[in-house]
């Protein structure tokens, strides 16, 4: 959905992931009620539905950690739409396990269970299916080059019990090709249950976006700068990564101290070796766009100052301080996926928060992408903080009241100190329900873009939130416990506020 710029005008847009979706056996999944969400915001005129990565999780549940920079979620995968079209044939859909409806969080457990179970049904009936059917995957197959790789990793990895791909035996852990082709007949039944649920994931989520497109909603992806090191991008692609063959890093990523953290952050992904993506014209690049660029209509690009320089750590250090700043190609990158899209803007947003020096700014501004401003970050009475409302110049910006690593508004506002309380209410107009209050606050800004995650719009506390960075327990799993009927009202005022600002759709 290309026009002459990312942000055309004043709009609205709602910050859920898929998973917090309710309904689903499990968590939300690419079904009914996905539409119903679509049909939602079009009845209330708001155009952007933003979400994370769309990618399968870590253990910890995290989507910016994922095994495969190309594949989709297979909690996602929605069993009525599989029953409806006679993918899977199954008397009782007990059998597949409880529902967690009216839970405000899902299980991880129970979800990777329910994909085993839909793996194994998939397979069962895939021999009755049409040649129609067999065909159309076929084809599928030989468009998406990453999925044998990722069936045949996700395969070994569940052999060897989800240890790491460097702690595999020596032929699985270098890829031997020799070995692993007899190894992928040994397993061919397990691989073909892997890329069906990879092929149905795309053809539920594709119904999806089109329905979103016929309604003029427009979808916001996310896309991580840096791969997870135990993942099938980078055991297939060891030679673009600074990783040594035996899995051990050469370098690796993080950040220098700064706004969020003084000792800065060690992320342990490998950096990667430019010098072997301008070899092979970025093609690995270039496809984990393209996969990105059929699957949404604008992408946020996480930690964007990457393209323009990235703090280069050691491999074996233990901290982030001790590092360097490296440049990136970020610029030619960039102008190929311009060339490759045969568009005149890219749709991508870069998140710019943090510490943000010149060459990343000058490489936003030469691209024309919209960058981001989070509200909870404006008010340390600082008269030139970048994140003040009165500070936003121009028009090429989202402001967020927050974004999935904050805590809730709500909970933002009672963490704040007696004085910053004081000094925002004297500055700005403050109602007693905080969330709102910021809320209205970002609708008035010039940005083109507002969005306010879903938990800001229910008033929601931390107990709702879905991440907090640095920890590793019970992050990813919230989940709406009411219908969207019963969240109608909350959504309604939001858009009417909107309207208020010029910001939702006639």
């Amino acid at each position: 959905m290309l026009t002459d710029k990312v942000l055309p005008k004043k709009s609205l847009g709602v910050l859920m992931h898929p998973s917090s979706i309710p309904g689903g056996r499990v968590c939300g999944t690419f079904g009914k009620v996905a539409k119903e969400w679509i049909k939602k915001l079009h009845k209330y005129g708001i155009e952007y539905w933003q979400f994370l990565p769309l990618t399968p999780t870590d253990s910890t549940g995290s989507p910016y950690s994922s095994p495969s920079s190309f594949a989709l979620n297979p909690w996602f995968l929605d069993v009525d739409d599989l029953v409806e079209k006679g993918f899977i044939f199954i008397s009782n859909k007990d059998e597949l396990g409880p529902t967690s409806n009216n839970k405000n969080h899902f299980d991880f457990d129970a979800a990777d269970d329910l994909t085993k179970k839909l793996g194994h049904l998939l397979f069962q009936s895939w021999s009755s299916q049409s040649e129609k059917r067999k065909l159309d995957f076929q084809k599928w197959i030989s468009k998406n080059s990453w999925v044998h790789d990722y069936a045949i990793f996700t395969v070994i990895r569940e052999e060897f019990n989800m240890l790491p791909w460097w702690e595999w035996p020596q032929e699985f852990k270098v890829k031997n090709k020799k070995f692993l082709s007899s190894y992928i007949q040994k397993k061919s039944d397990k691989i073909l249950e892997i890329k069906l649920i990879q092929w149905q994931l795309d053809k539920q989520w594709s119904a999806i976006k089109n329905f979103a497109n016929s309604l003029n909603i427009k979808l916001i992806g996310d896309l991580p700068f840096y791969v997870s090191r135990d993942s099938a991008d980078v055991w297939s692609n060891t030679s673009l990564f600074s990783i040594f063959k035996n899995g051990d890093l050469i370098f690796q990523s993080g950040v220098p101290p700064d706004y969020f953290s003084s000792t800065g952050q060690l992320w342990g992904t490998p950096t990667y070796f430019w010098s072997k993506h301008k070899k092979t014209n970025f093609d690995w690049w270039r496809k984990r766009f393209k996969r990105q660029f059929n699957l949404v209509d604008l992408l946020r690009f996480d930690h964007f100052r990457g393209l323009a320089g990235y703090w280069r750590v050691n491999g074996n250090s233990k901290s982030a301080i001790c590092g360097k700043w490296i440049n990136s190609p970020g610029r030619t990158l960039l102008n190929k996926l311009k060339k490759d899209l045969g568009a005149d803007y890219l749709p991508i947003i870069a998140e710019d928060l943090g510490l943000i020096t010149q060459d990343v700014e000058k490489l936003r501004k030469k691209f024309e992408l919209p960058g981001m401003k989070i509200l909870q970050f404006a008010f340390d009475g600082n008269e030139d903080n970048p994140y003040l409302p009165e500070n936003i110049e121009g028009e090429n910006w989202i402001v967020y009241t927050g974004t999935h690593d904050n805590s809730t508004s709500i909970s933002w506002w009672e963490n704040l100190d007696k004085n910053t309380k004081i000094r925002i209410k004297d500055n700005y107009k403050f109602s007693e329900n905080p969330s709102w209050s910021l809320i209205e606050i970002g609708m008035k800004t010039n940005a083109n873009l507002f969005i306010s995650p879903i938990q800001d719009i229910l008033s929601l506390d931390d107990s709702s939130r879905l991440n907090r960075p640095g920890t590793t327990k019970d992050n990813w799993r919230w989940k709406l416990d009411q219908s969207l009927d019963e969240i109608d009202e909350n959504i309604r005022i939001f858009s009417e506020l909107g309207d208020n600002f010029g910001r939702t759709r006639k």
